[in-house]
């Protein structure tokens, strides 16, 4: 840790974390704290290793002696640094100090980057059983389905960057100096604002675009989607396929609506299973495409069922865990 050029060191610095500074020194430091950003940074990296050093303290066996001597050398001070944090300040001082001096000494610069790091935990929202939804650090929205989680820092710099496992629907937030880059399985998802679902299941990766654009990339093979559009990409593909996309029976999860516009059965039927945990199954293959055209909101499973039993002139038997239909 070097001494800032500003008429501050290190030395003043420990002074002001334990307190026992006198009222002029306490005052120096808050007016060095407030002249620049990196005067805050170079802090907040100090303090951190000031809060690790008090978890290591206890468990430490370093030479203390060795240890202070080796930090001086590093960081320029001398003996009279030493009489400072000497001070009547009890052995809990002491042993914190040494694990501070060890810290310093063996991770080095690189430490400072690692350290600061640290303080910056990756959030992670999981759904479990029920939808939810989670406001992102930059304001976007995002609606995850059942079963599926985000990871994301707990703060944006440069890039908005997000994690998904399962499926979530994104209403991002307009930043175009921080590119929203969303990550599931090996694709990426990059976007400026937009409003966008991602699903990802068995091996099938699925992006669905409401509003705006997005850029889709894989093994750097990108396709750019608009409205209306989606890209498909599976496991063994090696770039996103381009569709379009009249299909809202994607968003059911959010809206709480079953909209089908000439749907076949089988999607419908498989959107179901996924919506209520159940095992639907078309006994008769010749029904499987058939065209669903309606629109089923806030409905209970039998409640669906029974319409599109009597709309569509299908058979609904449950029989243990399976509802055939034939």
């Amino acid at each position: 840790m070097k001494k800032q050029s500003d008429h501050i060191n290190d030395d003043l610095l420990v002074k002001y974390l334990l307190d026992i500074t006198t009222a002029q020194e306490k005052a120096a430091v808050a007016v060095w704290l407030a002249e620049k950003e990196e005067h805050q940074r170079y802090f907040e990296h100090f303090r951190l290793i000031w809060a690790e050093s008090k978890k290591l303290a206890a468990v430490s066996t370093v030479s203390e002696n060795d240890a202070w001597s080796r930090f001086q050398q590093r960081v320029g001070t001398n003996e009279n640094t030493a009489r400072i944090v000497k001070l009547d300040t009890g052995p809990d001082w002491r042993s914190i100090l040494r694990i501070a001096a060890v810290l310093i000494l063996l991770l080095g610069a690189g430490g400072f980057w690692y350290l600061s790091q640290m303080r910056v935990q990756p959030m992670i929202v999981s759904s479990g059983t029920q939808i939810k939804s989670e406001i992102l650090p930059d304001g976007s929205q995002v609606t995850l389905n059942k079963q599926s989680s985000i990871e994301y820092a707990s703060s944006f710099k440069k890039e908005r960057h997000i994690k998904l496992e399962g499926e979530a629907f994104f209403n991002v937030a307009q930043d175009p100096g921080k590119p929203f880059v969303l990550k599931v399985n090996d694709v990426t998802v990059k976007v400026l604002g937009t409003s966008f679902n991602v699903k990802s299941a068995n091996g099938k990766t699925e992006v669905i675009v409401e509003t705006g654009a997005v850029e889709v990339t894989k093994n750097q093979n990108s396709v750019q989607l608009k409205q209306h559009e989606k890209a498909v990409v599976t496991a063994d593909q090696t770039a996103p396929s381009k569709q379009s996309n009249t299909d809202e029976l994607y968003s059911y999860y959010r809206t709480r609506t079953f909209v089908c516009n000439n749907t076949p059965l089988w999607k419908l039927v498989e959107i179901l299973n996924e919506a209520y945990g159940v095992n639907i199954i078309i006994a008769d293959n010749n029904k499987r495409d058939l065209q669903i055209n309606s629109t089923f909101t806030n409905s209970s499973l039998d409640s669906t069922l029974q319409v599109i039993g009597l709309t569509y002139e299908i058979a609904v038997e449950k029989k243990g865990s399976q509802i055939i239909l034939k």
